[in-house]
């Protein structure tokens, strides 16, 4: 063995490799038939030391075979193989049912709106600031729910080729239940509206019938709004720009600084705060609008569900919206860099000096974390929508310093 060629030990490394995948490939096709072919050879050959080589490498094999099944398992169904036998329990099921990102999203508001609204610093701290939030809040979230919840009712079919791991559409929730939900979840929103004489404000009941009647525009015959791309925008623009945000800050006027003769129309064009936060967010709304059907370009065109992104192409409607939120941050960062400069007092100019900054960073955020993705994949698509809903959010933990 010392005295041989280096070309012969080439050769016996080639034929040993080639010996490991042809005996791998048999064992692999053995086991899917249901015998072992090379049973008796490979009790014959323990003695070589390539037999190892070829069990590690069958081992290999196998538990790729197993790591692949999971996966696929896992993306069809939600539910990992040790999890498929059992049942999850509602509270998760009505967790995810609620379509968390939008949940989150709309208790972020009300508190920031509040402190928007507030007078002074002092004041947005108070006691019956505290209540009239927390009394908004309830409604607001079960209304939320009824309107996900209706939309995932009217949508099964689509959401089983777009977004399989959805309650209703993995089999976790059944119709019947979901439309209880929705249903219980409509009454005691606008049971609430009106059950108190102060806290069921003008505000809050603009904002609980507003995005309540334009959700189920949105999501049911014969309206099905949805179908209709500039209708459809429009309801997401109007719910998550001038309903939910004027009508909360109505609703802090009234309900927490005693301005009972506060209304939403007054708020809009009395009240520059109230104007220009329901500006950026229903431009916000416009990118959400549309980059939520990126995506979801297959299970649209199977529906006839002609989207902008079904229309024009996934590729020009993600690229635009980009450059849409980009620029409405570069814009938004520059007038308050601006209103920092003049500001009378330290205290507002740091805090205009703050959101300026944010936005600049909000900015370059979307433009990198699009940098990488692939507008026709969806995968890519949707965990970019999903860091748009962060920085949605943050806008919101930013907004009481937009003064």
């Amino acid at each position: 063995t010392t005295s041989c060629t280096e070309e012969q030990k080439v050769v016996a490394t080639m034929f040993k490799e080639r010996l490991v995948v042809i005996c791998s490939l048999v064992y692999t096709l053995g086991g899917v038939a249901g015998f072992s072919p090379l049973h008796g050879l490979q009790q014959g050959l323990q003695q070589f030391p390539i037999v190892p080589k070829i069990q590690k490498h069958q081992a290999k094999q196998n538990s790729l075979a197993e790591r692949s099944r999971r996966v696929l398992e896992v993306a069809t169904t939600g539910i990992q193989t040790e999890d498929a036998d059992k049942k999850v329990p509602f509270p998760t099921v009505l967790w995810r049912f609620t379509r968390p990102h939008t949940l989150i999203g709309s208790a972020l508001a009300i508190p920031a709106l509040h402190v928007l609204a507030a007078p002074s610093f002092n004041a947005a701290f108070s006691v019956s600031t505290l209540v009239a939030m927390l009394y908004a809040m309830v409604p607001s979230l079960m209304m939320n729910l009824y309107i996900t919840g209706l939309n995932q009712i009217t949508d099964v079919e689509i959401d089983k080729i777009n977004k399989p791991n959805l309650p209703i559409a993995s089999g976790d929730l059944s119709e019947r239940n979901a439309t209880i939900t929705v249903l219980i979840a409509l009454f005691i929103s606008l049971w609430m509206g009106v059950a108190h004489p102060v806290l069921g404000s003008q505000g809050l009941n603009v904002a609980l019938w507003g995005s309540g009647i334009l959700g189920t525009m949105y999501s049911l015959e014969p309206f099905r709004l949805k179908r209709f791309p500039l209708l459809a925008a429009f309801c997401i623009v109007a719910v998550r720009g001038t309903i939910i945000n004027a009508g909360f800050f109505a609703h802090a006027q009234a309900a927490a600084y005693g301005n009972t003769g506060a209304t939403v129309l007054n708020c809009l064009l009395t009240d520059s705060k109230c104007l220009w936060s329901s500006l950026f967010f229903g431009v916000f709304g416009i990118v959400i609008a549309l980059m939520k059907d990126v995506p979801d370009v297959t299970g649209d065109k199977m529906s006839n569900i002609r989207t902008f992104s079904v229309r024009v192409g996934q590729t020009r409607i993600f690229n635009t919206m980009r450059r849409l939120l980009t620029m409405l941050f570069l814009v938004v960062s520059a007038g308050f860099f601006k209103g920092a400069f003049a500001a009378n007092s330290m205290l507002l100019g740091g805090c205009r000096l703050i959101v300026g900054l944010s936005s600049v960073a909000a900015a370059f955020s979307v433009r990198d974390e699009a940098a990488t993705v692939n507008p026709e994949s969806s995968s890519e698509v949707y965990g970019y929508y999903m860091h748009l809903w962060k920085l949605f959010y943050l806008c919101y933990l930013a907004l009481p310093f937009a003064r």
